[in-house]
């Protein structure tokens, strides 16, 4: 049995609005416990690993040291190549209300799941009340 025209675009629009969704929710990355991880943070971090090293005459130690510098530079080297936070947030805005009505998730689960109010707002997603509160 073939499939209507109506079907397939159903179909072609509930994977845009996935993506969307997904794509966004990605980026916000999980929660970490702690500090952020910044720029500087991590170049401060280069330049104590490169004093220790200096320093330091254990050669296993330092291999540690070596490996630990390489991961701080990596880091610091895709610390600004994220994804455009914007431009995903938009097309969350644009994807999230249908998705959210088509999937039965509410306001409190998106913003448990870490979706701020504001993005929330922008996508006409309603703030609803707990039935008992």
């Amino acid at each position: 049995m073939a499939m209507s025209e109506e079907h397939k675009a159903a179909l072609a629009q509930g994977r845009l609005e996935a993506r969307s969704v997904k794509a966004y929710l990605a980026s916000l990355g999980p929660k970490r416990r702690g500090r952020p991880v910044t720029k500087d943070s991590l170049q401060k971090k280069i330049s104590d690993i490169d004093d220790k090293l200096k320093a330091e005459a254990n050669p296993l130690r330092r291999l540690d040291l070596m490996q630990s510098r390489a991961e701080a530079e990596h880091a610091l080297g895709v610390a600004g190549s994220g994804p455009d936070q914007e431009a995903l947030a938009a097309d969350f805005v644009k994807h999230a209300k249908a998705y959210s009505a088509r999937k039965g998730i509410s306001y409190a689960t998106w913003r448990e799941f870490g979706v701020p109010a504001e993005v929330l707002r922008k996508a006409g997603i309603p703030q609803t009340r707990r039935r008992g509160s």
